[in-house]
């Protein structure tokens, strides 16, 4: 054979091989979750990010996705992925309020946003650009990642008739909700997810907060509280995926979008697989549970926990520029979007209920 045939055909050889989707680098990516990896549907987005991934990008994104049972930190996946341990976390803002008191923001406050309501904010206000602004100093990104929507107000051993019951109460309850229940006498904690049900059964802890009843029955919950809360403190609770800054600036810029895509595909995804959980589990529930009490907050109890609310809010925007700043911009969009709410969602639902139209 001719030599420089030869030479030529080992190129084209090469060249093929190297253009091949056989040849090209996989990159292989770690998310850590703040959840077991079978508490679903919070472990549900990350699980269905690295599917979505992998069969966007024909198998070169690989996502391995490890739950609180792998890396044993449920609460420290801020830092991981800060660190670089992990390129990718799942989480909840709010946990990092120690931190940073303005990263509640992104997660739901008490009396706030609904989730329609919110996600308006974050995409076409500027709660977006807060949640860059915030999460700069820590080195990634931090994006929406599946809302639980309008979460239950928890679960108590004894029936709360007045703000006194609340007095020396043990709960766990997280975020700004836990600085409003203090105001009141209440002993808050923050507990991991996998140890709530024996601090309830145990007695290390009175009442607590978790969801609603799509996680709440399949955390049993209920075998050991029989009063059962609506919510005021978490409207809107909104998970979060955190990036690493670094690793995702050195993305090709498909990758990019395809990830931030996905992300919010998943996200979605969440809130609408949570909703149905829990209609599911709550036309369940008032047939196999009899015994469940289900109760709303009497209103002067909700009256000073909205006092102490206020309070709270107030402390902070009076140390903390950037609160105040975030507060402000908040409490505007939420007055607008609220009218509207009322106006759409409202009026038909008690039109609803008056016209008994799911009977």
């Amino acid at each position: 054979m001719n030599r420089f045939l030869k030479v030529g055909l080992i190129a084209t050889a090469a060249a093929m091989l190297l253009a091949s989707p056989l040849s090209a680098k996989k990159i292989r990516w770690k998310l850590a979750e703040t959840w077991p990896s079978t508490l679903t549907p919070l472990a549900s987005p990350p699980a269905k990010l690295a599917a979505l991934m992998k069969e966007m990008s024909d198998g070169e994104f690989i996502i391995k996705v490890e739950g609180k049972e792998k890396h044993k930190a449920p609460l420290g996946i801020l830092d991981m992925v800060k660190g670089g341990q992990y390129q990718m976390g799942h989480s909840g803002s709010y946990y990092w309020k120690g931190k940073d008191i303005n990263t509640v923001w992104f997660t739901t406050v008490p009396f706030g946003m609904t989730p329609s309501e919110q996600y308006a904010w974050f995409y076409y206000g500027n709660g977006m650009k807060y949640m860059k602004e915030v999460y700069d100093k820590f080195g990634v990104y931090s994006y929406p990642g599946g809302n639980t929507g309008n979460q239950m107000g928890g679960w108590f051993r004894k029936e709360i008739k007045s703000v006194d019951d609340l007095k020396g109460l043990k709960m766990r309850i997280p975020g700004l909700a836990g600085e409003v229940m203090a105001k009141l006498g209440v002993n808050v904690t923050n507990i991991p997810a996998g140890e709530l049900y024996t601090s309830l059964d145990r007695g290390t802890i009175d009442a607590l907060e978790w969801v609603g009843p799509g996680m709440d029955i399949k955390m049993g919950f209920h075998k050991v509280a029989k009063y059962y809360y609506t919510g005021w403190h978490e409207p809107a609770s909104e998970m979060q995926f955190l990036v690493n800054k670094k690793a995702f600036d050195k993305l090709p810029k498909k990758y990019q979008v395809m990830l931030e895509t996905a992300m919010k595909a998943v996200s979605m995804d969440m809130y609408i697989e949570n909703f149905a959980e829990s209609a599911d589990a709550w036309a369940k529930m008032k047939k196999e549970y009899p015994d469940i009490k289900v109760k709303t907050f009497p209103k002067p109890v909700l009256e000073a926990l909205k006092k102490a609310a206020d309070e709270v809010y107030a402390g902070y925007a009076a140390k903390n520029p950037k609160f105040k700043e975030i507060w402000t911009d908040y409490k505007a969009y939420m007055k607008k979007a609220r009218a509207w709410s009322m106006m759409s969602q409202y009026y038909y639902l008690k039109m609803s209920k008056d016209l008994n139209i799911t009977k």
